[in-house]
């Protein structure tokens, strides 16, 4: 097992040291961050926590796994590593440009 928690299903008003208050009961908390807008600067309803040991990350996992915070029942698992991502910035293929179709050609005439 990892150390690692996702916490999902936040209450939108969730912030960091919010996470880390409820985690702590379980264990040393190493970090605890709530996933934020870019552009809006609001949350995105998750966040991560990283406890200090495994032990203590699964008694946090059976602490509030499903407990109630802001109004709503956490989500408490073992995060999974992030998944590698495409290179090129995911528009689903190449930029082609003109492919010689249509328009006016000087060189034909």
């Amino acid at each position: 097992m990892n150390n690692k928690l996702y916490v999902g299903n936040l209450a939108y008003s969730v912030r960091d040291n919010d996470l880390e208050q409820a985690f702590s009961e379980f264990g040393n908390v190493i970090s605890a961050k709530v996933m934020m807008e870019r552009d809006t600067g609001r949350s995105k309803g998750f966040g991560f926590v990283e406890m200090s040991s495994e032990a203590e990350a699964q008694a946090a996992i059976e602490g509030l796994h499903e407990q109630p915070m802001g109004g709503r029942n956490l989500m408490v698992n073992v995060a999974r590593p992030r998944e590698e991502r495409p290179a090129g910035g995911g528009f689903g293929g190449g930029f082609r440009g003109n492919n010689g179709g249509g328009g006016y050609n000087r060189d034909r005439y």
